[in-house]
């Protein structure tokens, strides 16, 4: 069931999505939708159809039925190369930086979609993409400053930490100017103070970008999200606050069941 907020209002809308892999049902009629300034985590035992629903979001994997919406962007069920010009970024459980080129150089190829911003003739010293040099590097720059990152800007990307790493690839995510940011494990590899950091920062993501993040950190997850949706066995099984989540005897059974 659909939250009661109107759906063409969402930033994406899953509806009664149905994924088959060999006649195996990895997302079973799943409908929830992330609405502009929400945090949503998208959660469950391993298994459970988290990583074929972002992978559908993404138009990696092909739904059998059903409809991925982006109300905001007027469209259905974008592709890969779609994503960017129509506000959606993704980071990966990896972090996925360019291990040849420096912090700054990554982040501004986060930018590379938008029309215009000659990323890549820039790179190469081509005169195309000069007059647009300037104004991607200092975007890039004010992001790595509002990440804390700004003394890595000239740092190899190979050579940086790995909770370093992570926040770079969400900041060249937000390169893009997205609207909604999927963000895959994002607590992943990272010690408690990192996660504290980290957790502010997707927080602070609020006021301009939506949010829907898989992961398996419960205490990181907890507080961060406005809403969960939970799945089990490639279905929606609850949907709601952290607290009412928690208290869902089908969620407690889905948990315990998976020793999780």
């Amino acid at each position: 069931m659909l939250p009661a907020n109107d759906v063409t209002l969402a930033c994406v809308t899953l509806e009664n999505v149905t994924v088959e892999f060999s006649g195996l049902i990895a997302l079973n009629d799943i409908s929830f939708s992330v609405f502009p300034n929400e945090i949503v985590g998208l959660i469950g035992p391993n298994g459970a159809g988290k990583t074929t629903a972002f992978n559908v979001i993404c138009g990696f994997t092909e739904a059998q039925s059903g409809t991925v919406r982006f109300p905001l962007a007027g469209k259905n069920n974008l592709r890969p190369h779609q994503l960017a010009t129509n506000g959606i970024a993704r980071t990966l459980q990896g972090v996925g930086l360019f291990p040849s080129l420096s912090v700054l150089e990554n982040v501004m190829s986060g930018g590379a979609s938008r029309p215009g911003s000659g990323f890549w003739t820039s790179l190469l010293s081509l005169p195309a993409g000069r007059t647009s040099q300037a104004q991607l590097r200092g975007e890039a720059l004010a992001l790595l400053e509002r990440f804390g990152l700004e003394n890595y800007a000239d740092a190899s990307a190979a050579a940086i930490p790995y909770g370093i790493s992570k926040k770079v690839s969400v900041a060249r995510a937000l390169m893009s100017r997205p609207s909604l940011l999927l963000l895959d494990e994002p607590a992943s590899g990272l010690d408690e103070s990192e996660l504290e950091d980290f957790s502010a920062l997707i927080r602070d993501l609020r006021s301009t970008t939506s949010v829907l993040l898989v992961e398996h950190n419960m205490d990181f997850v907890m507080p961060l999200v406005d809403r969960l949706v939970v799945l089990n066995f490639g279905t929606v099984i609850a949907t709601g606050t952290a607290h009412e989540v928690v208290e869902n005897p089908e969620v407690i059974a889905a948990y315990l069941g998976a020793n999780e």
